[in-house]
This record gives structure tokens, sequence and C-alpha cells, in this order.
């Protein structure tokens, strides 16, 4: 091996946790902790003890959220891919529109569009480090996209478009917990727990409107609507399982647990959405100047207004080899902030969700600027 790839990044300019992924995400050593002492794990999910622990999962994140008084907080057994297969069933009555600009988003129009009970999903596209919503149309009854796309690390606004009688759904598994947001502008504003709510995988959760509730209603009751619904991707059997503060079947317990005490965390120590959404644009922020002032690095997201606060997407000069310096991060306890898989970019992707310290960000860029000054023979 060269000197490059066997050196050594000086100690006291690492992060203290070299943990910058983007999903599963940075864990809190405190929440571990407490884990570790819990009671529930091996116990079962119908008594009270865990169903408790379901309900108080529920009502702080409807307080954190500043949930409609006529919304439900509603869970169940997957993620957000779930959801996906779930919403195709359960939401979509005819047809969807999806804005489609990375990844995921573009994941949840494969469902609608290969469902034989749905009519073709219409799609508005974005380039890659762009965002859109999708175009209106007469002849859609559910609007699709991404809140943030882990992909490439653009967002979208959280507005509502169409008429009454046209679900939003909204995407949230990467930002949640992030960022405040205006719940009333969606139908299903929806998350799987391993990104900024700093749990594990194994369940998804969605607050959802009563028309969202309604709909999901008709479309598992009429057996003319020509499809069949398993049990598993049956919304109005989630919502039903939920108001009684359970899932269809057994949940990832330790996920709950580390659900509960992140959100504990967030609401008590950060004090609330506004406080987590300063401490990760700190992050965020830091890493988007540091790109402007290098000659070798540039924001993907053009656009400052579309750039994610958790999601930060770095383009590299070719003369820096993206192999050999996440190999080198990794070696000294960096780890996980390689560019997605299908982007093709010399990239960087870097998580700085609410579990990450901006202080261990300020060390990473330090540390990059290390190993790039011995990579450009500086």
């Amino acid at each position: 091996m060269s000197d490059i790839e066997n050196l050594k990044i000086p100690s006291d300019i690492l992060p203290r946790d070299g943990r910058f992924g983007n999903g599963p995400t940075l864990i809190r050593q405190s929440q571990l902790d407490a884990l570790a002492h819990s009671k529930l794990m091996g116990t079962s999910h119908r008594q009270a003890p865990v169903k408790d622990l379901v309900k108080d999962c529920q009502q702080r994140l409807a307080a954190l959220f500043g949930m409609p008084t006529d919304y439900e907080v509603v869970l169940g057994n997957g993620g957000a891919t779930t959801f996906w297969a779930l919403a195709t069933c359960s939401l979509v009555e005819r047809r969807a529109a999806h804005g489609v600009f990375g990844e995921f988003g573009n994941k949840f129009a494969q469902e609608t569009q290969g469902a034989p009970f749905l009519e073709d999903s219409r799609l508005t596209k974005a380039e890659m480090g762009d965002s859109t919503l999708p175009e209106l149309s007469d002849d859609v009854d559910v609007y699709a996209w991404p809140h943030q796309e882990t992909s490439t690390g653009a967002i979208a606004p959280v507005t509502r478009i169409g008429t009454p009688d046209q679900l939003v759904l909204v995407d949230a598994t990467s930002i949640a917990g992030s960022v405040p947001v205006d719940l009333s502008q969606t139908d299903a504003y929806y998350f799987s727990l391993q990104k900024a709510l700093g749990s594990d995988g194994g369940l998804w959760f969605a607050f959802l409107s009563p028309r969202a509730i309604a709909r999901a209603e008709k479309l598992s009751s009429q057996p003319s609507s020509g499809r069949w619904i398993p049990s598993i991707l049956n919304l109005t059997t989630a919502v039903n399982n939920s108001r009684k503060n359970q899932t269809l079947n057994t949940p990832a317990i330790a996920t709950l647990e580390l659900l509960h005490s992140q959100l504990v965390w967030i609401e008590e120590e950060l004090g609330g959405l506004a406080g987590a959404e300063k401490r990760v644009r700190e992050s965020s922020d830091a890493i988007h100047a540091w790109a402007y002032s290098r000659d070798f690095a540039s924001s993907f997201v053009t656009n400052p207004e579309k750039r994610s606060p958790v999601v930060s997407t770095i383009d590299l000069a070719d003369t820096i080899d993206v192999a050999i310096l996440l190999q080198v991060l990794r070696q000294n306890g960096i780890v996980d902030i390689n560019p997605y898989r299908s982007l093709g970019r010399n990239q960087l992707r870097i998580g700085t969700f609410p579990s990450t310290d901006p202080a261990d960000t300020k060390a990473l860029l330090a540390s990059l600027d290390y190993v790039a000054e011995r990579l450009l023979g500086k």
C-alpha cells in the first residue's frame, strides 16, 4: 500500500464520533445505555408495558410535530418501503402523480406504476440535485413526493396542492425529526426511524389526516375495486391496531425504545424541532461553506434553498480519488460518507442528523482537508 493509503490523521483533529451515515445513522450512546436497561425486551407486545411505550411514542410525536387534533399517529411493521406498497394498495384509488428527483421518489413511483389495479402514474421529473413537485392533473387522486431525497440531498416544499379530493403523501423518512413542518399540508407524512429519529429499522410511522383514513376505509371495504389488499398492506388494519397502541405483527421493541429516548432528548435537550433544525443547520452550513472555499469541492445541490439540512452532497474534483479518500477516512474511524451508489459521481454524501455533534462535523472537515492536501501533493 502507498503512504497515502496508510495515512494516519492526527488524533487531535479527528471527530470524537466518526459516524456520518445517511441511514442507519448515528445512535447516541445514552440511547444504547437506556436500551441495555430495558425491561421490555423479550416481553409480550400485547401487554400494557409495551403498549404503553407505543402510546407514549405516539403522543410525543404528536406533540413534537404539532399534529392537528383530527389527525392520527399510525404505525406498522416494516419501513417506508413497506409504506409505499401500503399506500399503493390502500390510498391510491385510480392514479397517482409523483414528483421524482432521486432514487427513493422513483421507487415509490415504480410501485404505483406496476400495480395492475391502477392506471399509469403521472411522473414529473427533475434532474438529480434539483427537486420538483408533481404537475397538477384532474385525473389523479394522489400526489406524492419526498420532503427530502436521501440519494441527492435535495429537498422539496411540504405544501398542499390539488383539490380537496386529491390526497397529498409526503415521504419524510430522512428528515422527519430535524425540521418543523405543517402537517395540515399533507394527508400522510410518513417515515422510517433509522434516520433523524435516531433509531433502528423495522417500523414505519405516519401522521394521517381524516381524509387519508377515509380513503383507506373506502378502498378496503369495496370488493368491486378489483384489488386484494393483504393485511400487512391494509392501512385500515394499521389504523385500527394503532388506536390500540400496537401493530398487526410483533413490533421491533428495541426500535421503539430507541425512538422513545430520542424523542425525549429532542424535546428536553434540543428544545423541540426548532432546536433540532438549528443544530443540523450548524453542521450542514459548515459543510457547504467549506466546499465553497475549496477549489477541489463544490455543492452538488446548487440552489441553497433546495439543500437538505441533514444530507450534504459534495462533488469532488477528478484530482481527488474518492475511493482512496474514503478508504483512508474509514481506516481512521470516519465512516459511511460514500456517494449514493447509482449516481456514479466523485462525491461525498455526509449525514448530519440531530444526533451528530456539530463539533464532530467541523472535525470531519479538518480531516478531509488533511487527507485532500496529501492526495493533491500539497
